[in-house]
């Protein structure tokens, strides 16, 4: 019985923990080292150390033995690794591109979390750079490694009945108490930028333009005054890209091109961009580029406010629901979920209030249940201006898990424990196909009884 809790409380703490940047780092120094090989990949003394450290920040309500915990965390760590040595035997990898969109995507929810790029790199002493630069591995890694997970236990199915016999089994007094959850939902709305605005982002690049022509350097430029975060650091450089990868105004652009020449402003759904071929290679051509991007008028901000209110009167007069509105009319990635914030690892619609945005929750800190705020200035991942009205339709007080108000975390931990076990099978089955060393000091460990 003491397992399957370890199993379902480690389970919903490595949810939390994958890419935890802003984790409080370990108290102590440890020397590092090698404690375990899974053919070119290696577990260090420090990764056991991180993991361990964050199931019990996670789990400070429960008293387990410090071995077991250690021994369920090396276990996860090897199967890991496993995975990725079984990744290069089968040639299974990730798009570059791809994993530099999830590292971004990562970077942006960092920067959210302690509320600007500024405040990340004090916190850490790194540029964002560097941080990048300190997260791209691991991101990759953890992207192959999701992509063998699929195939290994992609197609595990869990039923109702499984659910609740998976929550049977955990002691009544020992289960996860979760603080107090609401289920919170927003209409986005992006401001139009305007044609005297977009008139002077085009002027800025121009005389941008003339500045190179008259002999300045184009990356210099572009790390001063370019609005692209991702490739500003780098002047612009964009790398090498497949045609139909960026978008089609960029990319018939560019494409025009010789090398080392550049473009008037190009339009996009992006800004405008001063274009320079680098290099072309086959069917790849690599690119910097200049982003300057059109900022909303007062004016914008009025219309978006006032088309804001219109779908809000609707919803109001019960001639749409806020779900339908936010699918139909919203402009931000919530819409999928008719506007509703999710847990980004369950799923569920019932979000703690320690992990909502602080600006959401200092709105909904005063409203009442069912109520929608009349529009509210906000900026979306992009940096876009933008409004948007926040819908509170529940409140779940603090409580013990149970399977009325928590069924969509406790489906996720059983069907995680469920995976887990074909992930065990699968490393006992696979195992003998790569060369594996384990540091004798964890002996005592139950997978070491099986390798």
């Amino acid at each position: 019985m003491k397992n399957k809790l370890i199993t379902f409380t480690f389970l919903l703490s490595i949810v939390l923990a994958h890419f935890s940047l802003v984790a409080q780092p370990i108290q102590g120094q440890v020397i590092d080292k090698i404690i375990a090989k899974v053919d070119n990949h290696i577990v260090l003394l420090s990764e056991l150390e991180t993991n361990y450290q964050q199931y019990i920040a996670n789990n400070q309500q429960f008293k387990f033995s410090t071995d077991n915990i250690k021994c369920t965390v090396l276990e996860n760590l090897l199967i890991n690794k496993l995975l990725l040595a079984k990744a290069d035997i089968d040639s299974v990898y990730v798009d570059d591109k791809q994993a530099e969109e999830q590292l971004n995507r990562r970077m942006q929810y960092f920067i959210t979390q302690v509320g600007s790029e500024q405040k990340l790199e004090e916190y850490y002493n790194k540029s964002i750079s560097e941080l990048k630069n300190d997260l791209k591995r691991q991101v990759k890694d953890q992207m192959v490694i999701q992509k063998m997970q699929e195939t290994v236990s992609g197609k595990v199915k869990i039923t109702p009945g499984e659910v609740k016999k998976f929550y049977s089994k955990i002691p009544v007094d020992s289960l996860p108490y979760f603080s107090k959850e609401v289920e919170v939902a927003q209409i986005v709305i992006e401001a139009q930028v305007s044609k005297d605005q977009k008139n002077i982002a085009r002027d800025k690049l121009n005389e941008i333009r003339k500045r190179i022509i008259a002999g300045e350097d184009f990356a210099t430029l572009a790390k001063t005054y370019s609005d692209d975060p991702g490739s500003a650091a780098n002047g612009g450089d964009l790398g090498f890209f497949k045609k139909g990868d960026l978008v089609p105004e960029y990319e018939a652009a560019s494409l025009k091109l010789k090398p080392g020449e550049f473009t008037e402003p190009v339009e996009s759904q992006f800004g405008f961009h001063l274009i320079q071929l680098i290099e072309r290679r086959g069917m790849e051509y690599n690119t910097r580029h200049i982003l300057i991007k059109p900022a909303s008028s007062t004016l914008d901000i009025d219309a978006t406010e006032k088309t804001l209110n219109h779908y809000r009167d609707l919803i109001l007069k019960d001639s749409i629901s806020f779900t339908d509105a936010a699918k139909k009319w919203s402009k931000d990635p919530s819409a999928d979920n008719g506007g509703y914030f999710t847990d980004q690892e369950t799923g569920s619609l019932q979000i703690t209030v320690e992990n909502l945005d602080p600006s959401v929750f200092f709105v909904i800190d005063t409203m009442q249940i069912g109520h929608i705020t009349k529009p509210i200035p906000y900026r979306t991942a992009e940096g876009k201006e933008a409004m948007r009205i926040i819908y509170l339709k529940k409140i779940i007080p603090p409580h013990k898990a149970n399977l009325s108000d928590d069924y969509q975390k406790i489906h996720s931990a059983a069907m995680n424990e469920k995976k887990n076990r074909v992930l065990t099978e699968w490393f006992h089955k696979t195992k003998s196909e790569v060369f594996i060393d384990i540091n004798q000091e964890y002996n005592t460990c139950e997978i070491m009884k099986k390798l």
